[in-house]
């Protein structure tokens, strides 16, 4: 199954990766990440990864990393494996082959006791489907992120990213009673509340109109320059490509 894996700076270098195996240009794409600081640190490695669902045809993933503060799109026609590319990255989906490695861990060492912690604390989930708690406040909602990652309750963040987003009148509501603007914007402040070093988002434009799709992505673009976290976006939507040039293509 064909792929590649290219990566675009603002000097117009371009990297093309074949799918599986190893190959000479992985070290100069992460060249690219770091030709400009070589200090940064790598938050995500991924080498020789495959995953199969029950005894269907493994999926088969490039090599590559991203280094802290990085943002790249994961894109590739419906079915190419983005969203089990995000999921095994995130820890979600567990038994794959090769090696995936968060801050310098190997998830695959994590027990199902400690993964989720681990996950909670490192990385923020945009989902398709916002996955918000119905019988909490939005406020509450945002509250579990820490709550569940084992971490103590920052209250001050808490009201620094409602404000941030324009969520602050929303506070008490239930999900029910928001938008569907106000619950993406309540999903983007929970995925970023921990200060994660990587936030993966899986489709979040794919059903808005122009304006609130430019809307979502520069507000997924400055949360996470706020806080240096690396971003990885999976989307068939080519009105993001304008805005994140670097790209992990999956076909």
């Amino acid at each position: 199954m064909p792929a590649k894996l290219t990566a675009n700076d603002t000097n117009g270098i371009q990297v093309t990766l074949k799918r599986g195996g190893h190959s000479p240009y992985n070290s100069q794409f992460s060249a690219l990440n770091s030709q400009f600081n070589p200090y940064l640190q790598t938050v995500i490695s991924v080498a020789n990864l495959s995953y199969a669902f029950n005894d269907a045809v493994a999926l088969r993933f490039p090599d590559f990393e991203v280094v802290q503060g990085d943002h790249l799109l994961l894109t590739g026609q419906s079915g190419s494996g983005k969203t089990t590319l995000l999921h095994l990255i995130g820890g979600l989906r567990r038994n794959y082959k090769g090696s995936i490695r968060i801050d310098n861990t190997e998830l695959s060492s994590l027990t199902s006791s400690t993964i989720d912690r681990f996950r909670g604390g490192r990385i923020g989930f945009v989902f398709q489907r916002n996955h918000l708690i119905p019988a909490l406040t939005v406020e509450d909602n945002l509250r579990m992120a820490p709550y569940l990652a084992g971490i103590p309750i920052d209250d001050a963040r808490v009201d620094q990213l409602l404000n941030r987003l324009d969520l602050t009148h929303q506070r008490q509501k239930r999900v029910h009673q928001l938008s569907q603007g106000q619950a993406q914007r309540v999903a983007i402040a929970r995925a970023v509340l921990n200060r994660p070093a990587i936030v993966v988002a899986d489709e979040p434009t794919s059903s808005l109109d122009d304006n609130n799709c430019r809307r979502v992505i520069d507000l997924l673009l400055q949360v996470a320059g706020e806080n240096s976290s690396s971003l990885l976006v999976a989307t068939h939507d080519r009105r993001l490509m304008d805005r994140m040039k670097k790209q992990i293509i999956l076909s």
